[in-house]
């Protein structure tokens, strides 16, 4: 018979004329049938009242409480669900127990160490093994779904050192190696990654209506130091999506290690709820792998390069004019008019006019005879704007109008995100190393971690999670 469990903890206070109050807990189980099947004193303490610190109970009595109630309330539930397990479900007849072994489980709470019977099979249920436990089909691992997910959130803000001190102080737990929670990080990341399945088609975009972008994704990239090449760098690409009435999302993949980036994209426009036809504007710096990365995922996109990025250029320019002006005035003060003129053309989408004006310049720069000693420099950054507008002609839009229908013309929210995603946790200001798979898996969990959807993910997988009254409102702040 199948027995549900009412938990019950009781609290007695023994006041004595010494200076301290007894306190003791205890650990009631009852049956469906209200009968009481357990009733143990899982938690007694002596307390003074008459220091502030003695006040309440310490960190390391709620460790003991709850591991003192944890094993109980574990060995409870394993208890019934065994007690439905010892007759066969078809015929009803009762199985005969043929042993038992040890079984270790990781939980908040502590460690365990459960017994777990063996039964042999029935003769109605042939199997491939003459003997089963039924335990196995409860205990689908050895680390709690909530343990799981605390040490892969906070591995994925702080470092897997800090992240066993942090679980350590303030769980009752036995102290992880840093290895140990890196497994399950890489565990869990390979699991959202295999769930992504195959690369889907070159995503397609409907019909667009005008007004403000619907879905707007800035991509941009960082550089992470090489383990297995030390004095290399690979690029980590990062990118956010900003969709209306939606939270923001993230994304991440070591391009040389993922060569399926599309079905990222298509994964978090599924779970915000979006047709993979939705109209899509990608931003980028117009650097070559980012830009072929965005039309890669979505060639019928739009695609735009990046103000800011085309006006730095221009802003360094503009500082050869004005010490063009020692030497020759003059001609500091006409291709200063004609940077000008170059930047109000691209502000307002005029590319071709603005590579026009922009090819004569190395060409007039070189017949002016000067001692400015940076007149080469000058000629070389003319030379590296034409190629750089000449590569992304197709990507500048109206800047201008842009910016008066309150549209996005920059890519400074994803310039923050490569921060938040790579810089803040890979350390480069500590020379950290890292592999391509390492630092490819643990940028998914970080995302996640980042946007809210960690827990969400885990919900999917443990359903039971739902019920534990986590709080997924809140997102997490990268430390």
């Amino acid at each position: 018979m199948t027995r549900l469990f009412l938990f019950r903890r009781r609290l007695t206070i023994h006041q004595t004329l010494e200076d301290f109050v007894r306190f003791v807990v205890q650990f009631r189980a009852l049956d469906d049938d209200g009968e009481l099947i357990a009733d143990d004193t899982i938690f007694s303490l002596d307390k003074g009242f008459d220091r502030l610190e003695d006040l309440g109970l310490s960190l390391g009595e709620s460790k003991d409480l709850l591991t003192g109630l944890q094993r109980p309330m574990i060995e409870a539930q394993l208890a019934a669900y065994v007690d439905r397990c010892r007759c066969c479900e078809h015929c009803d007849r009762p199985l005969l127990r043929k042993g038992s072994y040890q079984l270790l489980f990781r939980t908040l709470f502590g460690t365990l160490s459960l017994t777990s019977p063996r039964f042999h099979r029935c003769c109605c249920q042939p199997g491939e093994s003459k003997t089963f436990s039924p335990l196995t089909a409860v205990l689908t691992e050895h680390t709690s779904p909530e343990l799981l997910y605390l040490e892969t959130k906070w591995a994925s803000l702080v470092s897997y050192g800090v992240t066993v001190d942090l679980l350590t102080d303030v769980l009752p737990i036995d102290r992880a190696n840093v290895s140990t929670v890196r497994r399950h990080l890489n565990k869990i990341a390979a699991r959202a990654e295999a769930e992504l399945g195959g690369e889907p088609p070159c995503l397609t975009q409907g019909t667009r209506q005008g007004g403000a972008d619907q879905v707007v994704v800035g991509i941009d990239g960082g550089y992470v130091r090489n383990w297995h090449a030390k004095k290399r760098h690979f690029e980590a690409v990062v990118g956010k999506s900003i969709v209306k009435h939606q939270r923001d999302r993230y994304f991440a993949l070591v391009q040389t290690h993922d060569h399926q980036p599309r079905r990222r994209v298509a994964s978090f426009l599924q779970e915000q709820g979006l047709a993979m036809t939705e109209e899509m504007t990608f931003l980028t710096d117009g650097a070559d792998n980012v830009r072929n990365l965005a039309i890669d995922i979505s060639p019928a996109a739009k695609h735009l390069l990046d103000w800011f990025h085309v006006s730095m250029r221009l802003r360094v320019l503009s500082r050869y004019p004005e010490g063009l002006k020692h030497h020759n005035p003059e001609q500091a003060v006409e291709f200063a008019d004609r940077l000008d003129k170059i930047k109000w053309c691209l502000w307002h989408g005029k590319a071709d006019k603005a590579l026009r004006r922009i090819c004569s310049l190395p060409d007039d720069l070189t017949k002016i005879d000067t001692a400015y000693p940076n007149m080469k420099r000058f000629i070389k950054k003319t030379r590296e704007l034409h190629t750089y507008i000449a590569n992304n002609r197709g990507s500048i839009p109206n800047y201008g109008k842009r910016w008066r229908e309150g549209k996005r013309i920059a890519t400074s929210f994803v310039e923050s995100t490569v921060n938040v995603l790579i810089g803040k946790r890979f350390a480069k200001s500590q020379q950290m190393q890292w592999s391509k798979q390492g630092a490819h898996r643990l940028l998914q969990t970080r995302a996640r971690t980042l946007d809210g959807t960690l827990y969400t993910m885990f919900e999917k997988w443990y359903p039971g999670l739902a019920a534990n009254g986590q709080n997924t409102s809140d997102l997490a702040i990268a430390a």
